[in-house]
């Protein structure tokens, strides 16, 4: 689910090698988004057709915005919203936990024939496509690990998808205290439902095992970083680097 900050301040050290940067904003809804070409005029084109998808079934079935359970989705629901709904009952939390990643996901799959390397943040959550290695840092507001690690990406990953939940950071719903849950997966929407799901679980730095243990459980995750303070779990196809965001 979407965690950004008020200020989006992580945004001053997000960026990748030779690609040009510009921003989407519709409503709530804000990418940054990096491509081989400016593609603003189609990036805000996708984000404004995903979002009013989002919008007008919400209007059809009001339940959809702030249901905390999965949702059936009605029949002529658009794609969006069954591929929300899908991995909502596979995490056990409700649809709208998938937003972000899902407006990501499907904004990119409208770009990528512009650009065949392609990174949109949405709210602290990464959506890669492309033919380069890349880093991806985790903010983990005030753990003193923010700004000390990242994750690295190779091209035979790509593309993929790392989405963060927090219960610390930022204004989105998480009954859980971790400073970041991570979740590394090809499918953007199944990212941000496993983040916010492994999120809720981590109340204290005892919980994270039981948090691994919970994402192993679904098909499609590569793997996770759960932290909470100074301690920190790890499991999956995890390759973790340092680093600094002062560098």
């Amino acid at each position: 689910m979407d965690f950004p900050s008020n200020k989006r301040d992580y945004r001053r050290v997000f960026g990748g090698e030779a690609l040009v940067y510009f921003t989407s904003k519709v409503k709530q809804t804000d990418l940054c988004i990096g491509a081989t070409q400016n593609l603003k005029k189609q990036a805000g084109e996708s984000t404004i057709k995903y979002r009013q998808q989002v919008e007008d079934y919400i209007r059809r079935q009001p339940v959809f915005l702030n249901s905390l359970e999965p949702l059936e989705p009605l029949p002529d629901a658009p794609g969006i919203i069954h591929h929300m709904c899908r991995v909502s009952k596979i995490c056990d939390v409700g649809p709208m936990a998938a937003v972000a990643g899902a407006i990501s996901r499907y904004v990119a799959e409208d770009l990528k024939q512009y650009s065949r390397d392609l990174i949109i943040e949405n709210g602290g959550d990464i959506y890669m496509e492309g033919t380069k290695e890349r880093i991806v840092g985790i903010f983990a507001g005030q753990s003193p690990l923010t700004g000390k690690i990242g994750i690295k990406i190779y091209p035979e990953d790509l593309p993929i998808s790392i989405c963060t939940s927090s219960g610390t950071v930022g204004h989105s719903l998480s009954f859980g205290r971790s400073d970041a849950a991570v979740i590394v997966s090809k499918d953007a929407c199944l990212a941000d439902a496993a983040a916010t799901a492994a999120g809720n679980i981590v109340k204290s730095a005892r919980d994270i095992d039981k948090a691994l243990k919970f994402v192993q459980t679904i098909k499609g995750i590569h793997g996770t970083v759960i932290i909470i303070g100074q301690d920190m779990g790890v499991w999956g196809k995890i390759e973790l680097v340092k680093l600094s965001f002062n560098d």
